[in-house]
């Protein structure tokens, strides 16, 4: 097969047939094609997409470019599975898997993925905790949901290896919005965990990736259809991501968010995304959804993912004082009145900066740097009053952080 023809093809507007398309994705799975022509091929799709045939196509070559997991011991239970398109401080992941865990009716494989451009990503978040190992084998995944109904993991070698390799093309390549990539992603993954149920939280607006209601609406009906066409119950609910989600940013942040969201003391907004999302995949009423987070079972559950996953749960309890920064600094507010808007597109493009996130997929992050405090649109504020707080690892980091944040929130 002549691989430049094919890009030639695809960069000129034309459609790939299934057999060209799995070829590819097999090629390179096994090295065969190199990086080089798969970020060519990448951008080609993000240019001029990829039609039903093609998206369903590419998503079972990356399905069956590994193996899938299976649950012979699941009974009448339910395998269901929730995956967000991306947002600017979503860690409602971190909340609905030990919140769904506490449904004995429901089994919950969640294999998720790390940052993507300006968002993060649920594995981050984890290896954040101290030990929190996400890099488990399809042995240790199944055994552990076969304890505890519910594992966080990342792909396997054997799982959807072709999404691994092609993920971290994408956030290097510029090609992270194209919609055909981000329901091949995302399908690929969660139809490996053999799924009867399945939730999308489709995310629109300056901090997501699809910027308006009618482009989230076209994501959501695409996954949609390649989730029914594959035998998997699929629900979508829209999320509008016009400022972070939550009062934090960052990995640790984050985290000690959900911790608190876990014990019932979580932000409205991020709490009320949790319960919708649950609501989907779960027979239980809204009512005892929400118990479980105000009586401590969903945190309950949570340490018990964490020491199962070789974390300390008291390392839980003590979280927020395991990533110290170096720098914190409050950012006041120029003026009184009104915020009316906090550009979530520019907080995440902050936090990327001060460490958060990756530019390149050898970075490191450091899980201390992000944006806590983050007031909210709609909020009356005092000139002077703090807007957010900044963490950082210096002081010039930080004082670029607070200038560049203040030109993307407008109070009136």
């Amino acid at each position: 097969m002549n691989i430049p023809s094919i890009i030639e093809r695809k960069r000129d507007g034309k459609t790939l047939t299934e057999p060209e398309i799995k070829s590819l994705i097999d090629g390179f799975t096994t090295g065969d094609i190199p990086d080089y022509q798969m970020s060519a091929l990448a951008m080609a799709i993000y240019f001029n997409g990829m039609d039903r045939d093609e998206t369903t196509s590419l998503t079972r070559a990356m399905l069956a470019s590994g193996d899938t997991l299976s649950h012979p011991n699941k009974g009448s239970r339910s395998v269901v599975d929730k995956h967000s398109t991306g947002g600017i401080g979503d860690k409602v992941s971190l909340i609905l898997a030990p919140l769904l865990a506490c449904d004995s009716e429901l089994i919950i494989p969640m294999i998720s993925g790390r940052g993507l451009g300006i968002t993060g990503g649920t594995l981050d978040k984890l290896e954040s905790i101290p030990g929190f190992n996400v890099n488990l084998s399809k042995k240790q995944a199944l055994a552990q949901i076969d304890a505890i109904g519910v594992v966080m993991m990342g792909q396997t070698t054997d799982i959807a290896p072709a999404d691994r390799k092609l993920y971290a093309l994408r956030d290097v390549t510029a090609t992270v919005a194209s919609q055909s990539l981000i329901v091949a992603s995302i399908m690929s993954k969660k139809l490996a965990e053999s799924l009867d149920k399945l939730v999308l939280d489709v995310k629109f607006g300056s901090g997501a990736f699809m910027q308006t209601l009618a482009d989230a609406h076209s994501l959501g009906e695409s996954m949609q259809d390649v989730g029914e066409m594959m035998g998997v119950r699929t629900q979508v609910v829209y999320n509008p991501m016009n400022e972070p989600l939550g009062h934090t940013v960052g990995n640790a942040l984050e985290v000690t968010e959900a911790i608190a969201a876990l014990r019932g003391e979580g932000p409205e907004d991020l709490v009320n995304i949790t319960l919708d999302l649950a609501l989907q995949v779960s027979r239980k009423k809204r009512d005892q959804l929400n118990g479980w987070l105000t009586d401590g079972s969903a945190y309950q559950k949570f340490l018990e993912i964490v020491e199962s996953q070789g974390a300390c749960p008291e390392d839980i309890e003590r979280f927020s004082d395991l990533h110290a920064p170096k720098v914190s600094k409050d950012l006041h507010s120029p003026a009184s009145g009104e915020i009316l808007s906090i550009n979530a597109a520019t907080a995440g493009k902050v936090s990327l900066q001060l460490g958060a996130g990756r530019t390149r997929a050898e970075d490191t992050i450091d899980f201390s740097v992000g944006l806590s405090n983050i007031r909210k649109i709609g909020e009356n504020i005092n000139a002077g009053d703090p807007l957010l707080t900044i963490h950082a690892s210096d002081n010039d980091s930080a004082n670029a952080a607070g200038e560049e944040l203040l030109s993307a929130i407008r109070i009136e």
